[in-house]
């Protein structure tokens, strides 16, 4: 077999994640391993926000199944086909709705990582305005009126007072387009605190409509009531200056659940229902969001989403799915235990990416893994409960410990009595590495 090198940058990020059992914000393709039926549908998800659309969803699965994971996995794939994506996780300080600036603190969260193919970290909201200004003057340029002309700043401006025009039919559009606008006539004259107080409105970062209107002439200021509008209009601008779509991701949603005062959790779950109802009706062209929860998030019925009768009877289950007919096309999606070859497979991926981190061949065969992988499943429980983070964290535990300790076997400090094992058949291990190819699972190969 081929071995793919992986950037070492990309593979330390991605090992030290994984180790410490958080999801890795770069490199998530290279352990991609099932969730194909998962992945075709916010695939489709993205397309359809691509032409126009707009969507909610809900990734529904246990502490360390995998779905933040499957959140960043899309995230990537996501910035790879044009998107501008902005994720956040939701903690006591960051909600949908809430008294302190609970709201506006998500709102700032989304926006610091605000990210694109060309600032795929984050911080991009600065790369996203100057990127379509660019646009704009080079659509100008290439229409034969030369640079620095007269007639070419009235072309420019005509150009972006059409943009602006579009925007300002939306809510909190008016105030949006001020300030854009304003940034722009910085940017010519090189004003650096003007630009830098227009970036400060549109990160929600003022506190006060009089400090705004002093520093931009603008009437209002992103908050707690209102920012839910600004996301509504930055997918709106993302399309207009060129980009496929705004990708939302909030992870943690549990938090939702954790909210102790019922009539603060109830705002909150009105909130979601006014995002979800908006989504999909189509009221707000270009934008998807993706939500991350817990089971009980969703499904207790006297503080998750269930106890909310608007979005129970919105989300609740058919009758007529269950564990051998799913519906991949509504709102929730629940995440699967991963298949004993599934979990093969991964165990396979990780020893050949331990082996590029640290320029070793682990002393690993197939039987021992799928000894390993017995051995994890045989717990008490594990057939139910064991998640892809546990095995990941104990294999490559293993693996650390028989890298530093080069007089020791993998059978050793496993505990496994190889004699007594039961070594999985050949054809079946043959079927599982070849699952587990040595180049990346790319979500993009997969067909819908």
């Amino acid at each position: 077999m081929n071995e793919q090198k992986i950037p070492k940058r990309i593979l330390n990020a991605l090992m030290n994640s994984i180790a410490a059992g958080i999801v890795p914000r770069i490199g998530a393709p290279y352990i991609a391993i099932g969730r194909t039926e998962e992945i075709n549908a916010l695939v489709s998800d993205l397309e359809m926000i691509a032409d126009g659309g707009s969507t909610m969803r809900f990734i529904i699965g246990k502490y360390g199944s995998g779905k933040s994971f499957l959140l960043q996995l899309i995230r990537g794939s996501a910035i790879d086909r044009g998107f501008v994506t902005a994720d956040a996780d939701l903690s006591p300080e960051r909600r949908l709705c809430g008294t302190n600036g609970a709201g506006i603190a998500t709102y700032r969260e989304l926006i610091r990582n605000l990210a694109c193919k060309s600032s795929p970290d984050g911080s991009a909201l600065s790369v996203v305005i100057s990127g379509w200004l660019s646009d704009v003057q080079s659509t100008v340029a290439a229409s034969g009126i030369a640079p620095g002309s007269q007639k070419f700043e009235e072309a420019v401006n005509a150009r972006i007072f059409e943009t602006m025009g579009r925007l300002r039919e939306q809510v909190g559009g008016f105030d949006f387009a001020t300030v854009l606008t304003t940034y722009r006539t910085a940017a010519a004259e090189g004003d650096d605190e003007t630009q830098g107080n227009c970036l400060r409105w549109l990160r929600g970062e003022f506190e006060t409509k009089t400090d705004a209107k002093r520093c931009l002439r603008v009437g209002g200021i992103i908050n707690d009531d209102n920012w839910y509008e600004y996301i509504k209009l930055l997918a709106v601008f993302a399309r207009l200056a060129g980009y496929s779509g705004m990708l939302v991701l909030l992870d943690e949603c549990v938090n939702l659940y954790k909210i102790t005062n019922r009539v603060s959790r109830e705002n909150n779950y009105e909130k979601l229902l006014s995002m979800f109802n908006d989504t999909l009706q189509g009221r707000a062209p270009g934008l998807g969001i993706f939500m991350g929860g817990t089971p009980q998030f969703l499904e207790d019925t006297r503080r998750g989403l269930f106890s909310y009768e608007a979005l129970r009877s919105r989300l609740a289950d058919s009758r007529y799915s269950g564990e051998s007919y799913r519906d991949m096309i509504g709102p929730v999606i629940r995440l699967r235990r991963l298949s004993d070859d599934e979990l093969f497979a991964l165990v396979v991926r990780l020893t050949k990416l331990h082996g590029q981190r640290y320029d070793w061949e682990p002393p690993v065969t197939a039987d021992e893994m799928a000894d390993f992988l017995r051995l994890e499943l045989s717990r008490a429980g594990a057939e139910q409960l064991i998640t892809p983070r546990e095995i990941i964290r104990d294999y490559l535990s293993v693996l650390n410990i028989v890298h530093q300790n080069r007089d020791a076997t993998f059978a050793e400090v496993c505990g496994i009595v190889t004699k007594e094992s039961q070594p999985a058949p050949a054809e079946e291990a043959s079927e599982a590495e070849t699952y587990a190819s040595d180049g990346v699972s790319d979500i993009d190969d997969i067909e819908i």
